[in-house]
């Protein structure tokens, strides 16, 4: 009988490490634990890098020299929830800047584009800058965003990222749409997906624990096009009382 009780334990033991959350659940935790925040607008200043195929790109947009392993400069990101979203990118030795707005779902530029930042700012926007509304439709709304980049909101399954255990929504196999939630914070992680012209980027996110945003924002965000590193962006100063003018997001 005493090994019975034992073998049951064991097996419930397994069943309850082997339970992965339904999609549906992790996002709607992941929606409320934005909405707690209370975030209404963000502004944040940062280091800013290029690097592979982006070092041209970054190089043409920003007026500044190309040969070498990377385009350092300066990035911002200013953020006015629900879903308003600018970045500006800027090198010291350059005679140009870029900058991505997006705005309820459309998205602007405005001088050259760089197509990481865009991919940066097409996932910071819908997934960070949600706001504090009511927790179903904010859920809601990242499933419609999630399921537009064709990720399979209904399978989940669990991976390490980064260190840490992470909710993977979607499908598990390699190379496939995916969306990954840090397991004890419930914290977007990372976004994998592939553009219209079959594009593979994958957008992560790097550390909730800075002093320079706390839980608003990741210090560092890194966009990845086709397994190298394009951008990073690293948090080095957050204001989360900035006054952002209307103008700033226009389209």
């Amino acid at each position: 009988m005493k090994r019975t009780v034992a073998l049951l334990a064991v097996l419930v033991s397994f069943a309850a490490a082997a339970y992965v959350l339904p999609g549906s659940s992790i996002i709607r935790r992941m929606s409320a634990e934005r909405a707690e925040l209370r975030l209404s607008t963000l502004r944040v200043e940062g280091s800013l890098s290029f690097g592979g195929p982006a070092v041209k790109e970054a190089g043409a947009a920003l007026g500044t020299p190309t040969d070498r392993p990377e385009v350092q400069g300066d990035g911002v990101l200013s953020i006015r929830v629900p879903g308003r979203c600018r970045f500006e990118a800027s090198v010291p030795d350059g005679n140009a800047q870029s900058s991505v707005v997006q705005s309820g779902g459309r998205r602007r530029v405005q001088g050259t584009e760089i197509p990481s930042m865009s991919a940066l700012v097409s996932q910071v926007c819908p997934l960070l800058a949600t706001g504090s509304g009511n927790v179903q439709e904010l859920k809601e709304a990242v499933i419609r965003h999630l399921q537009g980049l064709g990720i399979d909101t209904g399978r989940t399954g669990l991976a390490r990222f980064g260190g840490e255990v992470a909710y993977v929504i979607g499908d598990m196999a390699e190379g496939r749409p995916q969306f990954w939630v840090y397991k004890d914070s419930f914290r977007p992680a990372r976004v994998r997906y592939s553009d219209a012209s079959g594009t593979a980027w994958d957008v992560r996110f790097l550390d909730y624990n800075s002093p320079a945003t706390g839980e608003w924002l990741p210090r560092t965000i890194e966009v990845w096009r086709g397994g190298q590193r394009n951008l990073r962006f690293t948090a080095l100063k957050g204001d989360n009382r900035a006054s952002l003018p209307d103008s700033l997001f226009t389209l």
